[in-house]
């Protein structure tokens, strides 16, 4: 019996016990053995709502964290839920740019420099367990790529002040949407201070963490002249907002993953589309759209989203290896939950 094979029989077997989640951005190969795909919203909800005794995520650490956190009680018990990750070495390097510590001293430093302004922190969804449960520990709330506008503009509807964490290009295009460019300021984390001086802090509204996504953030305007000198005229260039301000302004349509793929479908036949994002999910999106001309920006794969593969998950679901559990600390668990529930409320 081959791989795919019995990763099905052991899914007969565990039946509504088990529920196996995917990003979009995983191996075609993979996205065929999953109950659902989605991004890392629709997987959050997914894992909430679900009963399932184990819940297996094709993914990478930070989204098998929230899952983990949405599973266990209030009070960070566990209730009976496990998470488990296929390929424990998939993490994700915008994540590890930011740590709760290295945040903690900047919140003291915003709070210092503007003792009067009302500071909140948004942490992106893409950030560890003890990053969202210094959000949660502040008052603040994760988003994602799909509603970080929604929950940016509502804050400083009510007054607040933002700390942004760790995504620098995701709360630049919000807050370049919003037409607020000349209120948003840059703490780079290798510089005293993140490099602003007092007064830029306090005529700042948002100031964002210097981090990104090392994939989405390596597009370039060279990039974009020549994909669209390659392309038919015309052709709409779809970019996912952690892509540098200067690229994103050059496209029809920024978006989240789930964004591009609802835009996608509403292409007209033979629309030529050019997108900026992760190639597996191009690939796929190419193949199961051949009336539309789909071409990558530039082809892009994420490493550590690559690591899950149907032989990892078939390990992870025969024999259960603790190095595959994910368990975040309980003591992190109340704050990093309030943190991401606030997200799922709006």
């Amino acid at each position: 019996m081959d791989t795919l094979q019995t990763i099905g029989q052991v899914r007969r077997e565990w039946g509504d016990r088990l529920l196996i989640l995917g990003h979009h951005y995983q191996d075609a190969a993979v996205v065929g053995l999953c109950d659902a795909v989605g991004d890392s919203l629709e997987l959050s909800r997914l894992a909430a709502a679900s009963k399932a005794e184990r819940i297996v995520f094709c993914g990478v650490r930070f989204m098998a964290e929230t899952a983990d956190i949405l599973t266990r009680g209030p009070d960070g018990r566990a209730c009976g839920r496990s998470v488990w990750l296929p390929a424990p070495g998939a993490g994700c390097p915008m994540a590890d740019m930011a740590t709760a510590e290295a945040l903690e001293a900047a919140w003291a430093r915003l709070g210092a420099a503007a003792p009067g302004a009302d500071w909140v922190p948004v942490v992106y969804v893409n950030s560890s367990a003890e990053v969202k449960a210094f959000c949660g520990r502040h008052g603040g709330s994760a988003c994602t790529s799909g509603n970080g506008r929604r929950v940016v503009e509502r804050l400083l509807a009510q007054g607040k002040r933002i700390f942004f964490a760790p995504d620098q290009h995701l709360s630049a295009n919000i807050m370049r949407a919003l037409g607020l460019a000349d209120a948003y300021a840059l703490w780079r984390r290798a510089l005293p201070d993140g490099g602003l001086a007092p007064g830029a802090i306090r005529a700042a509204r948002l100031v964002a963490w210097d981090g990104c996504c090392p994939i989405h953030a390596g597009y370039t305007l060279g990039d974009v002249q020549a994909a669209r000198a390659a392309a038919p005229a015309g052709a709409a260039l779809l970019i996912h907002p952690e892509a540098p301000s200067p690229v994103a302004r050059l496209a029809e349509h920024v978006g989240s993953t789930k964004d591009i793929i609802e835009a996608v479908g509403r292409a007209e036949p033979g629309s030529a589309l050019l997108i900026g994002t992760e190639d597996r999910l191009v690939r796929r999106l190419a193949a199961a759209n051949r009336h539309l001309d789909i071409r990558p920006l530039r082809p892009i794969l994420c490493e550590d989203m690559g690591r899950t593969t149907p032989e990892a998950l078939l390990r992870t679901l025969t024999e259960w290896p603790e190095a595959c559990r994910v368990r975040v600390d309980d003591a992190l668990v109340p704050d990093a939950r309030a943190c991401v529930e606030r997200m799922l409320a709006f």
